[in-house]
This record gives C-alpha cells, structure tokens and sequence, in this order.
C-alpha cells in the first residue's frame, strides 16, 4: 500500500507534538486524522497546501498548518506541498499570476520594476494587487483540483499494483 512507502519519509507525529514552534496549537495537533495517510487526508493536505502555496502571502507554512488542523487534513502534506512556491519558483508563478489576472480583467499587461521599498509598496503594487490575486486565486484553485487528482490516481495505480502483485503471487 502507498502508506508504507509514506511512512518512510513522514514526521514522527510525536516528536512533532513537542515541537516548540508547533505547541502552541496545544492539545489539536494530537487529532489522529492530522497524521492518517489515506487518500483522502493526503489529497486534501495536498490540494490545501497547493492552493495556499499559489497565494501571494507571507506565512504560508503556518497558513497552511492551522487550516490543516482546522480541516482535519494531513498536516505534514498540507505543509509540505506549500513549497511548491519557493525561491525559485515565486518569481514565475507570481508573474503569472498577474498575467492571468491582467488578462481575465482585461487591464493591459505593464512593466513593473520591484524593490524592496514603501515607496514601491504605495505605488506599483496598488496597481497589480487586483489581477494578481484573482490569477492567484485561480491558479491556486486548479493546483489544489489538481493535485487532489494526481494523488488520487497516484495512489489508485499503486493499490492496483499491489492487489495484481499479490493476485500474481496467490497463484
């Protein structure tokens, strides 16, 4: 079944519960379908995870941790699927983004320089935050039914070839 090959690589949930940063969510992260590796708490952690990861905030990680836990979904693939944008990848998907959004409402694509300043903050960034989060929005939202698609397949194709290994080895 995927859930020994998933057993390898995920945290020991024990060791997780006395993580410093991750006590403050006390008694909650002791909630057994958190750490249950079925497809459905891995597809909604992934699909989680892969929706927050699209969406232009800081904190991603730990967005995705409490709605993990709120969801009741897997928690380490919620927070492990986040990094779909990480520091190679922001820039693309970001730029993206506000393509996708520039072109749904239908504003012309512009040239805007970044820098890390108020100045930038109050003047460029007011003029993309608009397409940028609806294209966030929906770039997200197709990673999320994506993944929640792979990881259902994924994990059909290997119940398959389990059930045909042992049919096979039965005979």
């Amino acid at each position: 079944m995927p859930r020994k090959l998933l057993k390898r690589f995920m945290p020991d949930h024990k060791a997780m519960q006395q993580h410093p940063h991750l006590q403050k969510f006390g008694q909650r992260l002791s909630e057994p379908k958190l750490w249950h590796l079925n497809r459905k708490a891995i597809a909604g952690g992934a699909a989680l995870g892969l929706f927050i990861g699209f969406m232009p905030i800081f904190g991603q990680m730990f967005l995705a941790a409490a709605l993990a836990i709120f969801f009741r979904v897997n928690l380490p693939f919620a927070v492990g699927t986040v990094w779909i944008s990480n520091p190679l990848t922001v820039a693309p998907i970001l730029f993206y983004s506000y393509k996708l959004g520039a072109w749904l409402l239908q504003i012309p694509i512009s040239q805007h320089g970044f820098e890390v300043s108020w100045e930038w903050l109050t003047s460029e960034f007011l003029a993309i935050w608009q397409p940028l989060l609806l294209g966030s929005f929906i770039l997200g939202v197709i990673a999320a039914i994506a993944g929640v698609l792979v990881v259902r397949l994924i994990w059909r194709l290997i119940v398959i070839r389990n059930w045909l290994q042992r049919r096979h080895k039965n005979r």
